[in-house]
C-alpha cells in the first residue's frame, strides 16, 4: 500500500483499531529503523556454529553469558574462512555486526563482518574486575559463611551427567556413612548452558526442606571450561543460598567466584565428601576413646573417694564413735548445771525481791496502822471521815479498830490539826 494513501495512519502513535497498519508496513518500518543503525562490536558465547561445505554462508548463535538471550548470526564463509583464531561452540568472541532485518519472516538477526576470541588475558582481566566488584559488595565477607552441619540428611548434589564427580562424591560418602541420602541434580558442567543449568540447580535444592547441605562438583578443567562458576549470576545465585554451600570445582591453580562466595572450598570431588560427611568408623573410634577414658575417669574418682572414706574410718572419732556421744553428753550436763545454777540465782532474787515487797505491802496495810492504835471512822454510808467540819454535832459514825468497831455520837467538833506529839 503506497506510504500517501490517506487511510494508512503516517505513525505507529496514529494507529487504531479502525485504522491499523498492515503486518507488511510494520515490517518495513521496523526495517527502515534497523537499517539506519550503524555496525557495533557486540560480546558473547557462540553456539551451534553451522558450517556446510560448498555453502557461501555460515551461520551461528551469540548467546548472553550471564541470560538466556540469544541471536542468530550469519556470515560469509570466506570473511569465516579468514579469522585467525579458529572459533568453535562455546567459544567466548566479540563480533563485529551489523543488525539486519528479514522483513518477510519479520526476525532479527546480525550479519557478521569480523570475528575475534577473546583472549585468555582478557577473559582473566574481566574476571578481576568482576571479583573487586563482588568484594566490594561484601559476598566473600568470612561472616555470611554459614557452618557446615556435623552429620547431614541428606546432601543436594549437583554435578555432571554420568560424571566422575558424581562417582566420587557419592561413593566416598556412603564409605564414610552408609546411611546418607542424595539429592542429585545431573546438568552442564560447562558450554553454553552451564550457568543456567547450575543455578537453577542450587536455587532448587536451596527451596527444598529436606537437604542440609548443598555440594557443586565437577572434576576440574581448563580456566575456560571453569568460566561458568565464575559467571556473576552464578555466584550470586550461590551467595543468595541459605543452606550451606561447598563448592568442589577440582581446579587447584585458579580459584573460580564460586569458591570464594561459597561456604566451604573443596579441592576435590572427594575431598568434599570427607568434608561434608564424617567417617563412622572414625566416631566409633573416638566414641570408644571416650568411653575408655569415662570408664578410666571414674574409677580414679571411686578410687579417690574410697581412700577419702578409709582415711575417715580410721579416725578415732569414726573407731570410737561412742566417745563423741560422750563428749557431747558432758557438754550438754555441764551446759544442764550451769542453767540450773543460772535459774536458781535469778529464783532466790526474785524471792528476795517479792519479801521486800511483801514486808513494805505489810507496812503500808491499814490494818497495820490498826494494830498500832489508829481507828478509821465512818459514816452511815459507809464514807471515811476525814475532816471535823464534816460533822456536825448529834452525827452518829462507826469508829473501827484493830479489833471490833464502836458507834459514837458527836457531841462538838473543832478544826485543830493533829500534829505530831500532840496526846
Amino acid at each position: 500500500m503506497p506510504p500517501t494513501d490517506p487511510t494508512v495512519p503516517a505513525t505507529a502513535r496514529e494507529t487504531s483499531p479502525e485504522h491499523p497498519w498492515p503486518l507488511r508496513l510494520l515490517n518495513t518500518k521496523i526495517d527502515e529503523y534497523i537499517n539506519r543503525m550503524s555496525p557495533l562490536w557486540v560480546e558473547g558465547q557462540l553456539v551451534q556454529v553451522n558450517r556446510r561445505p560448498g555453502a557461501s554462508m555460515v551461520f551461528m548463535t551469540l548467546r548472553d553469558t550471564d541470560t538466556d538471550m540469544s541471536m542468530n548470526v550469519s556470515m560469509f564463509a570466506r570473511d569465516f574462512e579468514r579469522i585467525t583464531t579458529p572459533v568453535a561452540d562455546g567459544a567466548h568472541v566479540v563480533i563485529n555486526a551489523k543488525p539486519t532485518f528479514w522483513v518477510k519472516r519479520g526476525s532479527l538477526q546480525l550479519q557478521a563482518k569480523e570475528i575475534r576470541s577473546v583472549g585468555l588475558g582478557a577473559l582473566l582481566a574481566k574476571l578481576e574486575e568482576l571479583k573487586a566488584l563482588l568484594a566490594a559488595e561484601g559476598l566473600f565477607a568470612p561472616e555470611r559463611k554459614v557452618p557446615l552441619p556435623f552429620l547431614p540428611r541428606r546432601i543436594g548434589l549437583v554435578c555432571g551427567r554420568e560424571s566422575k564427580a558424581e562417582h566420587d562424591v557419592v561413593v566416598n560418602a556412603r564409605a564414610r556413612w552408609p546411611a546418607i541420602e542424595f539429592e542429585i541434580r545431573e546438568v552442564a558442567v560447562q558450554g553454553a548452558y552451564a550457568v543456567a543449568e547450575v543455578s537453577d540447580a542450587i536455587a532448587e535444592l536451596d527451596a527444598d526442606p529436606n537437604v542440609d547441605v548443598i555440594i557443586v562438583a565437577r572434576g576440574g578443567g581448563s580456566v575456560e571450561d571453569l568460566l561458568p562458576f565464575s559467571n556473576e549470576r552464578l555466584v550470586r545465585v550461590a551467595s543468595d543460598c541459605v543452606t550451606p554451600l561447598v563448592s568442589a570445582i577440582g581446579h587447584e591453580t585458579d580459584t573460580p567466584l564460586l569458591d570464594l562466595v561459597a561456604d566451604f572450598r573443596a579441592s576435590t570431588p572427594t575431598d568434599a565428601a570427607r568434608r561434608v560427611v564424617p567417617d563412622i568408623a572414625a566416631e566409633r573410634r573416638q566414641l570408644a576413646i571416650a568411653l575408655a577414658r569415662l570408664d578410666q575417669a571414674i574409677e580414679l574418682l571411686l578410687d579417690r573417694e574410697s581412700d577419702a572414706l578409709h582415711a575417715m574410718r580410721a579416725r578415732p572419732v569414726l573407731a570410737q564413735p561412742e566417745l563423741l556421744i560422750d563428749r557431747q553428753a558432758e557438754q550438754l550436763i555441764s551446759v544442764r548445771e550451769r542453767m540450773e545454777r543460772f535459774v536458781t540465782h535469778r529464783l532466790d532474787l526474785a524471792s528476795a525481791d517479792i519479801e521486800r515487797l511483801r514486808s513494805r505491802v505489810r507496812d503500808l496495810s491499814p490494818k497495820t496502822i490498826l494494830e498500832r492504835g489508829y481507828a478509821v471512822v465512818r459514816d452511815r454510808d459507809g464514807h471515811v471521815l476525814t475532816d471535823a467540819e464534816q460533822t456536825e454535832p448529834g452525827d452518829s459514825f462507826d469508829v473501827i479498830l484493830h479489833r471490833g468497831r464502836i458507834g459514837v455520837e458527836v457531841v462538838a467538833a473543832t478544826t485543830e490539826t493533829f500534829t505530831k506529839g500532840t496526846s
